[in-house]
């Protein structure tokens, strides 16, 4: 049973976030009420009550945001970290310093909630790694304006 955590990110959950290797899965809807989830690796938190990520601007997730401001991200990893966000999604950069194609949101936390089971525990999260030394290149300029926009935001 999920047990309310506040809105300030649990160490352990930001702990992970700013490890740069984790995903979050992002839940949205649409305006005719269509769920949609995906995958998002780029992110990264801004102090412990937001996190900032990176995310193309015609994926249906981005478009869903967009229109319908509430979002929720779920979060596993190693030492049992299970974590669901409720938040707040608003455009911060549009577009990306980076790349014109990605734009930057800001995720302002309503509601964590710890989903740890009482049966089971979470040996290792998603395990990810880039398919070119290119795309691995143009990742870690995402994460790096990410990390800055979280120091001047």
């Amino acid at each position: 049973m999920a047990k309310h955590v506040g809105v300030k990110l649990p160490d352990d959950l930001f702990n992970l976030l700013k490890s740069e290797k984790t995903v979050g899965i992002l839940a949205t809807f649409s305006e005719k009420g269509v769920p949609n989830a995906m995958p998002v690796q780029w992110l990264y938190p801004k102090g412990q009550e937001s996190l900032l990520l990176t995310i193309h601007k015609e994926q249906e997730s981005y478009h869903n945001m967009v229109w319908q401001k509430k979002v929720t991200f779920c979060f596993l990893g190693e030492g049992n970290v299970a974590y669901t966000i409720l938040g707040r999604a608003g455009v911060v950069l549009a577009p990306s310093s980076v790349n014109a194609l990605f734009h930057v949101v800001r995720i302002d936390i309503i509601e964590i909630k710890n989903e740890q089971s009482v049966l089971t525990k979470i040996d290792a999260g998603v395990q990810w790694s880039y398919i070119s030394p290119e795309v691995e290149e143009f990742g870690h300029a995402l994460m790096d304006e990410l990390k800055g926009l979280a120091e001047t935001l």
